[in-house]
């Protein structure tokens, strides 16, 4: 895997995620808690518009989940799943920490 580093991890508040592009793709990286990290495509597949990273992070059950902000679908950090409609999934993507940077990896692209 290529990882890409997209910015440190202090630019990152806790329970947000910011925007970046890695190889010509629209990313959304997440921070949760002080020190997991997550990597989804930020594209929202019903608007299209580039927004999951300005959506509100939180929990449903077990899973960790973005709530989109244009229609309040849930989307799994893990895995990309969308929860209400799985048909509107996106990638997840590799993340790691180095140096006090967070690199990103693109899956399935």
């Amino acid at each position: 895997m290529n990882f890409t580093p997209v910015c440190r991890v202090d630019d990152i508040l806790p329970d947000t995620g910011v925007a970046a592009r890695v190889g010509g793709r629209h990313v959304a990286v997440f921070r949760i808690g002080a020190d997991r990290f997550h990597a989804i495509d930020n594209i929202d597949p019903r608007s299209g518009a580039s927004v999951l990273a300005r959506g509100l992070v939180g929990n449903l059950g077990d899973r960790v989940v973005v709530a989109s902000p244009l229609y309040k679908n849930h989307f799994d950090l893990t895995t990309g799943e969308c929860l209400e409609a799985p048909e509107q999934s996106v990638y997840a993507h590799a993340v790691r920490v180095e140096n006090g940077h967070v690199l990103v990896a693109l899956n399935h692209c």
